[in-house]
């Protein structure tokens, strides 16, 4: 299926590894200009590598900028870089994010506020700085990244549940605002996906073990996929896949969503 992707312009958050890393490759496949955003330099280069030798088939290009999306102007950077590489921005998808598993009692306060920066804050000045420009070409695409967790909050991850609930208020507000221009802004909210941010040693399911008593990591793994209805955790790139759908020529009537990629985790109908 055409996507009506080639030659649009996108900025991907979050690139460097995981979901956006996988987004910006799918996002290069269809034939987009994607500019990739991390924190880490090498990992952001390598990452944009990738995604250009992805993409080359197709003339879909990548380049990377690396920032720290919570900075203050770090949106005004992103936008003019992206419009400086190609010309005009397109689409946004903000996939910055992490997470950790612990008690609720035991998150101190710093979390929160660390929370509501990564999670609300960066994402309003991104779109603050980009929905504008999009509008006044009548034509562009937001996906925010949320989570499950932001519709059914997590006992374990009380400041990561509490800022994607935020974010998603946040995407619907903005959804409201700009739908009549042109510029259509959406939410995904996947479960459990075998990222890095999962899966890697140290990471939340690790951070699962220790909680919550496994046996092992694959203890802790079957208890987490049998949770999901699908019984199994998500893969990134079908999680990519439906952020790639939303930015697309395809997604011409879907506005205001908190798209389910979940595995039919969180049941409800709206």
């Amino acid at each position: 299926m055409d996507l009506g992707l080639a030659g649009r312009s996108c900025v991907v958050t979050g690139a460097g590894r995981g979901i956006g890393r996988a987004t910006a490759r799918l996002l290069c496949e269809a034939g987009a200009m994607v500019l990739l955003v991390a924190r880490t330099a090498d990992e952001i280069e390598a990452a944009a590598a990738e995604c250009g030798r992805a993409g080359a088939a197709a003339h879909g290009r990548a380049t990377h900028l690396a920032a720290d999306v919570t900075g203050a102007d770090a949106a005004t950077a992103i936008v003019t870089e992206a419009e400086d590489r190609f010309g005009s921005l397109d689409a946004i998808v903000n996939a910055a994010g992490q997470s950790r598993v612990r008690d609720l009692d035991d998150i101190p306060e710093a979390a929160w506020y660390e929370a509501w920066e990564l999670n609300v804050m960066a994402p309003m000045r991104l779109m603050r700085e980009g929905i504008p420009r999009m509008a006044d070409r009548g034509w562009g695409r937001v996906v925010n990244v949320c989570s499950s967790a932001g519709k059914r909050p997590s006992a374990n991850m009380g400041e990561y549940s509490v800022a994607k609930a935020a974010e998603l208020s946040l995407s619907r507000l903005y959804a409201d605002r700009w739908a009549k221009s042109g510029v259509l802004v959406n939410a995904v909210c996947p479960g459990p996906v075998k990222s890095e941010m999962w899966m890697q040693p140290g990471g939340l399911l690790d951070q699962s073990v220790e909680l919550r008593g496994e046996a092992d990591r694959d203890a802790a793994l079957e208890s987490v996929a049998s949770g999901r209805p699908i019984g199994r955790l998500a893969e990134v790139d079908e999680i990519a896949s439906v952020i790639a759908f939303l930015c697309s020529e395809r997604a011409s009537y879907v506005a205001g969503a908190a798209w389910g990629a979940d595995g039919g985790t969180v049941q409800v109908i709206i």
